[in-house]
């Protein structure tokens, strides 16, 4: 595949924002888009050949045949869109997205895959042009970049399952899009500077989510205090130096589930030469007592999203919610820079009313 990228390109990235944006808060001024909720994808076409390519450069291609067939009916002979694979389910007049259905397609039997393209066709949901033809276009603004991609659709891409992304400068709508466009599966807003170009692997544009989430590396389990399954998951990020940095836990699953995630999680365990499973344990604090601290160590392959409320210094305040397995995503993107910290405040200035200049009350 030739084409006027350099090969691997890694998509760029969002940074969680708490709220969405003022349109004039950056030079330039910024746009918005939904936030959609399926496989992160860049969708590489040169001639008869498509790739479709996940976030960690992971092949999707074989699980989606029929949007192989798409990408050849309807785009361009030569282009790079970043897009996302989504699924959809429900009657008329009553579709949501169906995350469920989507990571269900990710199926190592050609047979499977086959029938689920049938079953549960997937769809193409686009919002860069990064190439086309023989241009280059990631050193472009984004407002033209987009100008161009919505002139590609104008032109070529009709009935098909590849849709635009819809787009607004007005961060009034934005926000209706945020509270209305929830109850259809979409989980919030993106905002992007119209002048910025695009940044590979970069943090550079905003989301504004439902709540805040992180993908979490899974590195062990301990046993529930039963004695029978998993009690709760230990979770990791990776630093900027690459260490991979346990954050936190996963906890509150039902007496059923801790029993599966045994068998689910079985295929990761570290063993040592006797076949044993290898144990580690985390750090004790004054809280622990005589608490068991070991854990059942796994190979660092399974991503998990994961919600949580705040995180001090490198740990989660609180035990993480369990929210879904991520399939697509590549155990290293889990790094910190996707966390969103609190703006560091004086405890004194929350205290002194007086000090703090707050004459409020």
């Amino acid at each position: 595949m030739v084409l006027p990228l350099s090969l691997p390109i890694d998509p760029m990235l969002a940074k969680s924002s708490p709220t969405v944006p003022a349109a004039d808060s950056v030079p330039g001024g910024l746009a918005y888009e939904p936030k959609w909720d399926g496989f992160r994808c860049l969708v590489l076409r040169d001639g008869d050949d498509v790739e479709l390519g996940s976030r960690g450069s992971k092949p999707l291609t074989r699980y989606f045949p029929e949007l192989v067939e798409a990408a050849l009916a309807h785009l361009p002979e030569r282009c790079v869109l970043d897009c996302e694979i989504v699924v959809r389910s429900g009657e008329p007049g009553a579709e949501r997205l169906d995350w469920d259905a989507l990571g269900q397609r990710i199926h190592p039997a050609a047979s499977r895959v086959k029938l689920l393209s049938e079953q549960t066709p997937a769809e193409i949901i686009a919002f860069d042009l990064l190439a086309l033809d023989d241009d280059d276009l990631t050193g472009l603004p984004y407002a033209q970049r987009r100008e161009r991609l919505a002139a590609m659709f104008a032109d070529r891409v009709h009935g098909a399952p590849i849709h635009l992304s819809r787009i607004t400068r007005d961060a009034a709508l934005a926000q209706e899009w945020f509270e209305r466009f929830e109850g259809a599966g979409l989980d919030g807003v993106v905002a992007k500077a119209l002048d910025q170009p695009y940044l590979p692997g970069k943090r550079g544009w905003l989301k504004i989510k439902h709540q805040r989430t992180a993908e979490a590396v899974v590195l062990g389990y301990r046993i529930h205090k039963s004695g029978t399954g998993v009690g709760s998951l230990l979770i990791g990020l990776y630093t900027d130096d690459g260490k991979l940095v346990n954050v936190g836990g996963v906890a509150s699953f039902t007496n059923a589930r801790r029993v599966e995630l045994i068998d689910e999680l079985a295929p990761l365990v570290e063993t040592d030469d006797s076949g044993q499973a290898v144990r580690g344990e985390t750090d004790k604090s004054r809280f622990s007592g005589g608490k068991d601290v070991g854990y059942v160590k796994l190979r660092p392959e399974k991503v998990v999203e994961v919600g949580y409320n705040q995180m001090e210094a490198w740990r989660f305040r609180h035990p993480a919610t369990f929210l879904r397995w991520r399939p697509d995503r590549d155990p290293s993107s889990c790094t910190f820079d996707q966390v969103d910290r609190a703006i560091a405040y004086d405890l004194a200035a929350v205290l002194d009313d007086e000090q703090s200049g707050d004459k409020r009350g």
